[in-house]
């Protein structure tokens, strides 16, 4: 019994020795980290596998034509109902254009349903083999009929698919085979363009009713704008009459308030109808060198002629020279400005050339130098002449008596006298021209009155030697023949 302990207490001492030696840390991290390198290895293969194989199985074989086919819902069940992200009917299309509605199935989206469909479709339409027509394959036993073109199924009719649209199954499956014979078949122009008008504006009559709330706020708001802009432009031009007094200067306030409101209800109208205006702006971004070239002109003729109207060089109703243009403005708009010539014509001047060009204007002054110039002989009296002139010009109507009417000596010329008459008139065109031309005549009736001589301009003429001899032969020679 003393001998068994021993014995006993070394086994166990063995065991125990092979326990820690096999369970040491060591050796039971490298394990743990073999451990963690298989699993991950093992579940990355499967995460690779697993959507290849389900592609394989939606292009290979569809749920509608999988054997057996899965059990389909009798007319009495109910359908499961939708995700937030499926849908209940999806377009076929044919050539683009929409055709017949299909449902969802179990497993199977009406989404990824009718991409299937329409895949087949493209993929007969692209070949070059003459499509036969549409048929139906009815399986009364399972409840199904086939749609097949040149002996490949293009879809599965379901019994789901006649209790959706209240129909039996071959009839369903009948009304869509005619409708695919239909648009399969090679239409003709009228017939493709009708379609395609149909499904154009089938689809805009649904994007119509989409954004139909957004497009009444829309319009409401572009009313709203277009009352409130108004408004403000009156209230600016209310203000600018009693601040400036300035005709021009009312027009650019008034417009300024108008535009501006414009461009802020038109923003708020484009964000109203979910326009991304950081997407606005990086396109104007990269098209506006190619705005600023384009529109170089146009931009530049509204930027002079803002210029112009907060410079105000000229007014409305002035009596103005810009180029070889004379005349009274009649408008000065952003773009050009609009001048009625003496003769009544009505000339448009862009902006940019006015802004450009020298002005004279006429009538900045309420008052006008005219000038006159009249000629008298050398031996008439100058003092007596003077105050014939001033005499005659002062009494006449429309001739400003301060500043005094004033008579200098211009020229003297070689026949006459040059005296330059000068006093002021009212600087209208009409009122300048006639007191001009009424202050000349009185001027020449009172020179002629006083017997003060206006001559003529006269010109001395020399000969040479040789030209006066000829010019006497022929005389002398004139005579001759005259007395014979």
């Amino acid at each position: 019994m003393h001998r068994a302990a021993p014995v006993a207490a070394c086994d166990r001492l063995k065991v125990i020795g092979m326990w820690n030696g096999w369970f040491n840390p060591g050796k039971v991290g490298i394990l743990q980290r073999r451990w963690r390198l298989w699993t991950g290895g093992i579940v990355l293969v499967l995460v690779l596998l697993a959507p290849g194989t389900r592609l394989q199985a939606q292009d290979e074989a569809s749920p509608e034509e999988t054997s057996p086919v899965p059990a389909l819902p009798t007319p009495t069940e109910t359908r499961p109902e939708p995700t937030e992200e499926e849908v209940f009917f999806a377009d076929v299309l044919v050539r683009g254009q929409p055709v017949f509605q299909v449902g969802s199935l179990t497993g199977l989206s009406a989404s990824d349903r009718a991409q299937i469909i329409n895949r087949r479709i493209a993929g007969l339409l692209s070949q070059t083999q003459e499509l036969e027509p549409v048929t139906v394959q009815v399986d009364e036993n399972r409840q199904i009929a086939l749609l097949t073109v040149n002996n490949r199924v293009l879809m599965t009719v379901t019994q789901q698919d006649a209790t959706d649209f209240g129909l039996t199954v071959e009839a369903l499956a009948q009304q869509w085979a005619d409708r695919l014979n239909q648009v399969l078949a090679q239409p003709n122009l009228a017939i493709d363009v009708l379609q395609r008008l149909n499904g154009t504006a089938r689809q805009l009559l649904d994007d119509t009713i989409v954004l139909l709330p957004s497009l009444v706020g829309a319009i409401l708001l572009v009313g709203l704008t277009w009352i409130v802009a108004k408004g403000v432009r009156r209230v600016g031009l209310l203000w600018a009459e009693q601040t400036e007094g300035d005709r021009s200067t009312e027009i650019l306030i008034g417009r300024l308030c108008y535009g501006g409101v414009w461009v802020l209800g038109s923003v708020v109208a484009l964000g109203v109808l979910g326009l991304n205006f950081a997407t606005l702006l990086g396109t104007l971004g990269l098209t506006s060198v190619a705005i600023g070239f384009s529109l170089r002109d146009v931009l530049s003729n509204y930027i002079s002629g803002v210029i112009l109207l907060a410079a105000r060089p000229f007014r409305i109703s002035d009596q103005v020279v810009i180029g070889n243009y004379e005349g009274t403005v009649v408008q000065i708009q952003l773009r050009a400005t609009t001048m009625r010539t003496y003769d009544g014509r009505l000339v448009y001047i862009p902006n940019q050339q006015v802004f450009q060009k020298s002005v004279v204007n006429n009538t900045d002054s309420p008052v006008r130098r005219s000038d006159v110039v009249v000629g008298i002989d050398y031996d008439a009296d100058i003092n007596a002449a003077r105050q014939v002139i001033i005499e005659a010009v002062t009494p006449i109507k429309g001739v400003e008596p301060e500043p005094l009417p004033l008579v200098l000596v211009q020229q003297l010329a070689p026949s006459t006298v040059q005296l330059e008459v000068r006093f002021w008139v009212n600087s209208r065109r009409q009122s300048f021209l006639q007191v001009t031309s009424e202050a000349s005549q009185a001027i020449k009736e009172g020179l002629q009155a006083a017997g003060i001589e206006m001559p003529t301009e006269i010109y001395t003429l020399s000969f040479r030697q040789g030209a006066i001899d000829t010019i006497s032969a022929i005389v002398t020679e004139g005579g001759d023949q005259q007395e014979h």
